[in-house]
């Protein structure tokens, strides 16, 4: 059953979704993402906009109903006229009669108004602001609730009406990827019932403290003795203020967060010393004089880690391998170290100011990438080899090379101490994590590469001590939680049940606030490590920099008790900020361990999810790291998710070779299992919703002799089709939106895109090949008109155009050709974009003589010169000539050459209303100039005089993109994708009366 058409299958305002996701990745405190760290996350604003508008009807599905209110019809017959009188300006500009489109009906202007209105709901609800503002939310869901009513109302009769159209309640929401729960958080603050499931363990227990937990236990107090007792004084009782959401639960979290570390200092706080600053300190470095006498807290030990030197005149001096000897470099507070050679050994010293040789300094011992080093002593060169072998036979050591200490105005650094470096050797851990690191997977085998076989080896035995310490702590304070409980007072009845079961007693809610200290335990885990180091910037850098644990050769080890990064009361509340903020919706949530594949979750839910990305991320492999550390403290509470030794790794749908016995065998694993997994989609997810399914492969990753393509990126849309689904939309979401295009052939712009897929007909039909091309001819051009319409970037709109086009493809059972076999996706992907070419070329007919020549020239030559009677040749096909284009000011000819020339070299005086030969190339470039020397308020002012002019001058911008895409220039390209983008604001300044009077 086909139900109306959802507003992701037809348009979406993406450069504003773009922008919140890109802010969002700027935003730490108190996002989502802080609760516990996961790989590829989601914005949340993405997320937030694609369930909304997979939920709300199109206009196109309700233009009766808006024409039939007064208000609704007057403005969009007034929008009609003006539309008409601009297309009347263009059929006299360009001198041709082109057909009246849907866009310039009453329908088709009263749907684009109304879509206009939902555009700017959905702007508002991605602001990073409004993640949790009530009234917007509440509108949101309003708009979901209307569009569910009307979907009730219009299936009505259908056979199976009850049991999937009950006006009164909405339908639930899965997602079987659920990773690190960006998609189920949002669906559950747009009023949705969640579900989530996964098969790694790590991900569920995230996605259970993110939806299942909080609405649990939401509105209650919390039950820590200072909420009973007050603050003293005059400050009220805690637990007589109004709770709302889980602030409960955080304030709890909080208080026994600092009970652990205050217990976890009395019991290992000597193995953290503080630095004494000596006579014999100040003399060697002058500006420590205000620190003479004074013991001041160490931030961070910076250890190099040492293997015997390879010369025989050094043999048993162990040599630093230090990638740098730089410590910062702030301005006015620069330090580096400087290695002193006494004889047959040496030491460290730390000097301030800027080093004599900064590059030098900055490159340590390091001769080249990777484990290339020399000889501190002898400068003999140490390879990679060398230096693996004597790792592996566990000839690796470390040397302390500076203490990073707090000061009265920032950190300070000194020179080694001999009790710093001789106190770490006397803590002995009472346990490490044995479990092995799997050699052949590439995200984590330098680990044994260099030595270091199991997670415990990751970690140096004073950091084992301390997180282990940490860890038994989680387990008596959520005794101490259900102890508090029980005490008079408690708000909390007690009925029994563990947290696993449902619980909501006393127990569950000790459980539940164990979850969040395992939490903040795991999440010091990240920044107490060995492959931890220090910054330049003054500042530690955790493990998981990126998806992979590189090898650190100049390890920082951070100091737990300092208040700086790894303190666990730090990562206590940083767990709070997000409970406290983010938790605040009443509908229930649930998370199950379950694989895609064998999942039934699914049934009569709306589904949008995130999976795998082909061999991108080797998740189960990664999450190894914090398993073993959770597993130590949750099992009791979850002993059926943390039942295995490792996180389940074999049904994991990723393409990993080593998984496998071929890349080949990897691939077909891969998708058979994607297959299965979106066949379980297609069974069960509720028919009168699409689904939706992110994917990070942009469609352009590779070249070879049949153009470009993508093999991960071809594999899924293979699954996703063979699974019986037919694709109705693809939607590129852009995180990163910097003014620098890092070159055009990577695929830095996009970072994920969104499939919108409905349930192809068991009944679906055979198309040729034939038939598939003239369908694509037909109706791709509409389509696009649609996207153009809608303001999508340039950048955006092959990616976007894939979607109606894979729409015809997918229609059918199979697309034939000539000898009667399938046309395979790469094969469809490549007619879509060359149709795409031709519908772009052919909006060039829309365009004046001259601008036409200026745009096949620009095809050939872009800026550059080139020869005067080519250029001539071509004028005359295009029915103008050189010299009259050059009277126009738009190039310059002369000693036999032709050049276009650049905005930036187009006069400034221009008055296109004077202009009697006006040329739509003269505009694009002039509204170019404007906006890179005014902004978009200058470009409004240019854009009024340009009436009619103007919508086919975004038209050209389009072209003028696709074009320097294609052609590898970046600069010019992102001039014009920069216009696009910027139409909008422009427009809308443009008809502004303010602005038209601050003008």
């Amino acid at each position: 059953m086909m139900d109306s058409k959802r507003l992701i299958e037809v348009s979406l305002p993406l450069e504003a979704i773009n922008r919140a996701a890109s802010r969002e990745k700027s935003i730490r405190h108190g996002h989502p993402s802080t609760l516990h760290l996961w790989w590829a996350r989601r914005p949340l604003a993405a997320a937030r906009a694609v369930i909304f508008a997979q939920m709300v009807d199109d206009p196109s599905e309700y233009v009766d109903v808006l024409l039939s209110d007064v208000g609704r019809k007057r403005a969009a017959e007034r929008e009609l006229k003006e539309r008409l009188a601009d297309y009347e300006k263009k059929q006299l500009l360009s001198g041709e009669d082109t057909p009246v489109g849907p866009e310039l009906t009453i329908e088709g202007v009263a749907g684009e108004l109304e879509r206009k209105r939902l555009f700017g709901l959905i702007e508002e609800l991605v602001r990073w602001e409004n993640t949790t503002n009530e009234e917007v939310l509440e509108r949101a869901r309003s708009e979901i609730w209307q569009s569910w009513r009307w979907a009730c109302a219009r299936n009505a009769d259908h056979p199976r009406a009850k049991e999937l159209y009950d006006r009164h309640k909405l339908p639930a929401f899965h997602d079987p990827f659920a990773g690190g729960g960006a998609l189920p958080l949002e669906a559950q603050r747009l009023g949705l019932e969640s579900h989530a499931s996964d098969l790694n363990p790590v991900a569920v227990l995230i996605n259970k403290a993110t939806i299942e937990i909080p609405p649990r236990f939401a509105g209650r107090g919390p039950v820590n003795p200072e909420a009973r007792q007050g603050g003293g004084g005059d400050k009220p009782l805690l637990a007589e203020r109004e709770w709302r959401g889980a602030q409960g639960l955080a304030e709890d979290v909080r208080y026994y967060g600092r009970w652990m570390r205050g217990q976890a200092e009395k019991r290992i706080g000597h193995l953290y010393p503080k630095v004494e600053v000596t006579e014999e300190m100040v003399k060697e470095r002058p500006d420590l004089k205000p620190y003479q006498g004074r013991k001041l807290t160490v931030i961070a030990w910076l250890w190099a880690r040492t293997v015997k030197s390879p010369n025989p005149a050094y043999a048993d001096v162990e040599v630093p391998l230090a990638s740098t000897f730089m410590l910062s470099t702030k301005k006015g507070k620069e330090a580096y170290v400087e290695p002193v050679m006494e004889g047959s050994e040496y030491r460290f010293e730390v000097k301030v100011g800027k080093p004599a040789d900064m590059e030098a300094v900055k490159a340590g011992t390091k001769m080249a990438r990777g484990a290339n080093f020399k000889c501190l002593m002898s400068g003999t060169a140490m390879a990679a080899g060398y230096i693996r072998s004597e790792a592996q036979a566990g000839r690796m050591g470390s040397r302390l090379m500076a203490i990073v200490a707090e000061g009265d105005r920032g950190r300070i650094y000194l020179a080694p101490v001999a009790n710093h470096e001789a106190v770490p050797q006397t803590a002995k851990p009472s346990w490490k994590p044995d479990l092995k690191v799997p050699t052949p997977c590439h995200d984590v085998d330098r680990l044994p590469m260099y030595g270091m076989p199991t997670w415990g080896d990751a970690f140096t035995p004073r950091q084992l001590v301390a997180l282990t310490t940490f860890s038994d702590l989680v387990a008596e304070a959520t005794e101490h939680v259900k102890n508090d409980c029980l005490r008079e007072n408690s708000t909390i009845a007690e009925d029994g049940r563990p947290l696993r079961d449902g619980g909501a007693g006393p127990r569950a809610y000790a459980e539940a606030v164990g979850v969040y200290l395992a939490f903040a335990q795991s999440k010091a885990c990240d920044r107490n490590t060995s492959l931890c180091r220090w910054e330049y910037r003054d500042k530690l850098v955790g493990t998981f920099s990126r998806q992979a644990l590189p090898m650190v050769w100049d390890y920082a080890e951070t100091n737990p008790f300092a208040g700086a990064g790894g303190d666990i009361l730090g990562t206590a509340k940083s767990v709070c900020e997000v409970i406290e903020k983010q938790f605040k919706v009443g509908t229930s949530g649930f998370c199950s361990q379950v694989g895609a594949v064998e999942q039934s979750i699914s049934a009569n839910k709306l589904v949008s999810t995130d999976p795998p990305y082909y061999d991108n991320v080797g998740y189960a492999d990664l999450s190894d790291f914090f398993y073993v550390w959770l597993r130590r403290q949750l099992r009791p509470i979850f002993p059926d998710l943390f039942a295995t030794v490792a996180v389940p790794k074999a049904g994991e749908l990723v393409a990993t070779p080593y998984r496998h016995e071929s890349k080949d065998e990897a691939d077909a694993f891969f998708l058979g299992g994607m297959t299965d997994a979106m066949r379980r989609i297609v069974e069960r997810a509720h028919p009168g919703f699409p689904v939706t399914i992110y994917y990070a492969f942009k469609q352009s990753e590779t070249k070879g002799d049949t153009g470009t393509s993508s093999t991960g990126w071809e594999t899924f849309l293979n699954a996703v089709i063979r699974a019986g689904f037919s694709v109705t939309g693809t939607w590129p979401m852009r995180t990163e939106l910097g003014n620098r295009m890092v070159g055009m052939d990577t695929n830095a712009l996009a970072s994920s895109i969104i499939l919108v897929c409905r349930h192809r007909p068991d009944d679906a039909p055979l198309a040729t090949r034939r038939e598939f091309v003239a369908a694509l001819k037909a109706e791709l051009p509409l389509a696009l008109a649609h996207l153009q319409v809608g303001n999508i970037a340039p950048v955006d709109l092959a990616q976007a155009a894939i979607g109606p086009g894979m729409a015809v493809y997918t229609r059918y059972a199979k697309v034939l050709d000539a000898e009667g076999k399938p046309v395979p996706v790469r094969d469809a992907l490549a007619l879509i974009n060359q149709t795409l070419d031709e519908t772009l070329a052919e909006q060039e007919g829309e365009f004046d003589a001259d601008t036409r020549w200026a745009l096949a020239w620009f095809e050939q030559q872009g800026f550059g010169e080139g020869e005067y009677g080519v250029a001539e040749m071509l004028s005359k096909a295009k029915n103008t000539s050189i010299a009259g284009i050059a009277q126009r000011g738009i190039l310059v000819s002369r000693a036999g050459k032709v050049r276009l020339l650049r905005p930036k070299e187009l006069a400034d005086d221009w008055d296109p209303t004077a202009d009697s030969r006006l040329t739509v190339w003269e505009v694009v470039h002039q509204l170019v100039r404007v906006l890179e020397s005014g902004g978009e308020t200058q470009a409004a002012a240019f854009l009024r005089r340009l009436g009619g002019v103007g919508e086919t001058a975004r038209e050209l911008a389009y072209r003028l993109y696709s074009i320097a895409e294609r052609k590898g220039r970046p600069a010019e390209a992102l001039a014009y994708n920069s216009l696009v983008q910027s139409w909008p604001e422009i427009i809308r300044l443009a008809r502004s009366p303010e602005e038209l009077e601050l003008l």
